[in-house]
């Protein structure tokens, strides 16, 4: 069977996370590699944007509990949004904050290191909300206000 390149797979939240996730650090934009000749002439920096949806990139890490290697438990999600997403506030003093990732897709990605090789994930979404917020709405279609 082949897949198309740069396929993506829709996944749900609690299907990936059943315990949840917590933002690690900030949210920062993702820029376009920048060589040391582009930084001498003052070119400015441009913004990645995604090639699915056309929206510049922002990255995020986040700490997953349920994750079974330690290796697992700290990943950096790709969110794909017009603007810089803004996290909920932080509760008491913890520096986590729980959040649940909307619109996620996976992405397999082959890595190599020597002679071993092995299979990584891509983890993209559109957005985020607070652990207690409603999910967002969509607009009401024309058929139904018909």
């Amino acid at each position: 069977m082949a897949v198309p390149y740069g396929t993506r797979f829709a996944v749900e939240f609690d299907l990936l996370f059943p315990q949840g996730v917590y933002i690690v650090g900030d949210i920062v934009p993702v820029t376009e590699y920048q060589s040391q000749e582009d930084k001498a002439r003052n070119r400015p920096v441009r913004p990645r944007i995604d090639e699915a949806t056309g929206m510049p990139i922002y990255k995020v890490t986040i700490a997953d509990p349920s994750a079974e290697k330690d290796r697992d438990k700290s990943i950096t999600v790709e969110i794909a949004a017009k603007v810089q997403p803004v996290p909920p506030a932080a509760v008491g003093n913890l520096p986590f904050r729980p959040v649940i990732l909307e619109g996620l897709t996976v992405q397999p990605r082959a890595e190599a290191s020597g002679q071993a090789k092995w299979i990584t994930w891509v983890v993209r979404a559109t957005g985020m909300r607070a652990v207690d917020a409603a999910p967002a709405k969509s607009a009401p279609s024309k058929s139904a206000a018909a």
